[in-house]
């Protein structure tokens, strides 16, 4: 199932840059990296639900969305030192909790605290599954984008861009197979993103594009070309079918948002989606 949310305006856009927490510009975050779901959190409560009597739990706060998500991947702050003092609680100060309390962002006591019962140990690699991702309700979030210098030319070279966050593990950047066109590298994007959430178990998803090609095709000009016989209005063959066709199919039993952003605005998503397609447009077919 698509559905279409059209979003008009640069303030409506620049709520959806901070994922599921809107913008808390002033709020804090709270990093839970083991408990019952591991993610960012902007409530202590929420937090608390998740790390309270859980085994080892290992949770944090933090003053902006950035150096929380860091943390739940276990690579630190974005600098690679704050935030990592003191970061193993000794058994004893736990043992002495008999409440858990709201962790300390700043100063001194930038230590994480445990839940009850914790023995210092190694902890786990956080597995790429949907608690690590941002999310829009019960939505995850993705970005993508494709892009092809000379383009429409004998040389053209083009690549796709999915982008899931900070360092994430699914970040993609790699070469266009085949044609070599900018609208073939929009919906190739786009394709990549779904095949990644289909192998991760998420089924609903908020895709970001700038390619308002790629979601009227889908979402609205892919019914009438198969009642024309995939010819447009004016009678021309359907340039794109089979990437279309191969797009509709990764949709079934799918529920996907699309979203469009304005290209090149200023929206970290959707610049790092186009900086990993870039990337991708410079690599070798395979």
């Amino acid at each position: 199932m698509t559905r279409l949310l059209g979003v008009t305006h640069r303030v409506a856009l620049a709520a959806v840059r901070c994922s599921r927490f809107g913008c808390r510009a002033l709020g804090m975050f709270y990093a839970v990296r083991r408990g019952r779901k591991a993610g960012v959190f902007v409530t202590w409560d929420e937090c608390r639900a998740q790390v309270d009597r859980f085994p080892a739990a290992r949770f944090k706060k933090f003053a902006t969305e950035e150096e929380a998500w860091a943390f739940v991947r276990g690579s630190g702050s974005p600098e690679g030192s704050a935030g990592q003092k003191d970061e193993r609680v000794q058994e004893s100060q736990v043992k002495g909790n008999k409440r858990l309390r709201e962790p300390v962002a700043e100063g001194d006591q930038n230590a994480e605290p445990c839940a009850k019962h914790v023995k210092p140990s190694v902890e786990a690699a956080l597995p790429v599954g949907k608690d690590s991702f941002s999310y829009m309700g019960e939505y995850v979030v993705v970005y993508t984008d494709g892009c092809c210098s000379s383009n429409g030319r004998r040389r053209a070279r083009a690549g796709i861009g999915v982008y899931w966050g900070p360092g994430h593990p699914l970040n993609v950047g790699i070469r266009l197979p085949g044609r070599q066109t900018n609208q073939r590298a929009e919906i190739h994007a786009a394709c990549k993103a779904i095949e990644q959430a289909r192998a991760q178990n998420i089924n609903k998803l908020v895709l970001y594009t700038d390619s308002m090609f790629t979601i009227n095709g889908i979402t609205s000009w892919v019914q009438g070309w198969k009642k024309n016989g995939w010819r447009t209005s004016t009678r021309k063959e359907v340039i794109n079918k089979e990437d279309f066709l191969g797009l509709e199919k990764l949709l079934q039993g799918m529920d996907v948002r699309w979203m469009h952003v304005p290209g090149h605005s200023g929206f970290v998503g959707n610049e790092e989606a186009d900086r990993l397609a870039r990337e991708g447009a410079k690599q070798s077919e395979d």
